[in-house]
């Protein structure tokens, strides 16, 4: 199960296996558990999302802390939905990808961000597909959600906008693969939990999802129009770039 959902793309393969305790286990190379990434104290974010923020804002050339902070919490909401979509499509399984257990390498980009060292275990309680999707990925999309607004000023609305874009366009990726190897079955089955998912809090009303073309129009900005040389993105809100906001604390329809 796992090789052939790697096989779609590097935000669905997941780092398993290995890291023994002798051998200083993850945490030797760097990795945490992203429960320790989402924790607050005293209203301040934790250390390793902090460096996330801080790196993606160098790496980009922008200033505005929350712009980072808005890509930061779509990058790893997109490795989220596509680590629980893949299987859920293929084979009918969702995977459990708890955050005391599922390690993350703020210094690493995919598909090395990501390690599950224990085993790869899959959701048993009879939930229904949508229902197992939607608890693995709001353990992690909750709590990294307020971990990112402790971390700086962004609009609650505007992250949950890039959670939904981050999940269509983590569909659209399967979608194109299922298709291209003969399983239509599979798109149509991530399609219709994507489609679940989308009208189900906190993620309705972030935005509008078509059939054909296969396609999502949010009702907010992810803010990467103010990313130096940055422009909108295929399913922004914003029909034109508000360059004259630029440095103005436009929010983006946030």
């Amino acid at each position: 199960m796992l090789r052939e959902t790697a096989a779609v793309g590097p935000f669905f393969a997941l780092r398993t296996g290995g890291g023994a305790a002798e051998d200083g286990g993850p945490r030797a190379e760097g990795y945490v558990p992203l429960g320790e990434v989402y924790r607050t104290a005293g209203g301040r974010a934790a250390p390793p999302l902090l460096s996330r923020i801080d790196t993606v804002g160098r790496t980009l050339r922008t200033e505005e802390r929350r712009v980072a902070a808005s890509l930061v919490f779509q990058g790893l909401a997109a490795r989220l939905w596509s680590l629980a979509l893949a299987p859920a499509a293929l084979h009918g399984r969702v995977p459990e990808l708890r955050p005391d257990t599922l390690w993350w390498n703020p210094a690493r980009m995919a598909p090395d961000d990501l390690w599950q060292p224990g085993p790869w275990r899959t959701h048993g309680e009879p939930a229904g597909l949508a229902g197992q999707l939607a608890h693995t990925a709001h353990a992690h999309l909750l709590p990294l959600h307020m971990a990112v607004r402790a971390a700086c000023p962004v609009s609650g609305r505007l992250l949950w906008g890039n959670a939904a874009s981050a999940l269509a366009g983590s569909l659209r990726v399967l979608d194109d693969w299922c298709r291209a190897r003969g399983r239509p079955d599979a798109a149509d089955r991530a399609a219709a939990l994507v489609r679940t998912l989308l009208q189900t809090p906190p993620l309705s009303d972030t935005g509008t999802p078509t059939t054909a073309p296969l396609a999502f129009r949010r009702r907010t900005c992810c803010l990467y129009y103010r990313v130096p040389g940055g422009g909108l993105c295929g399913d922004c809100a914003l029909s034109r770039t508000p360059r004259a906001e630029r440095g103005a604390g436009h929010s983006g329809g946030g």
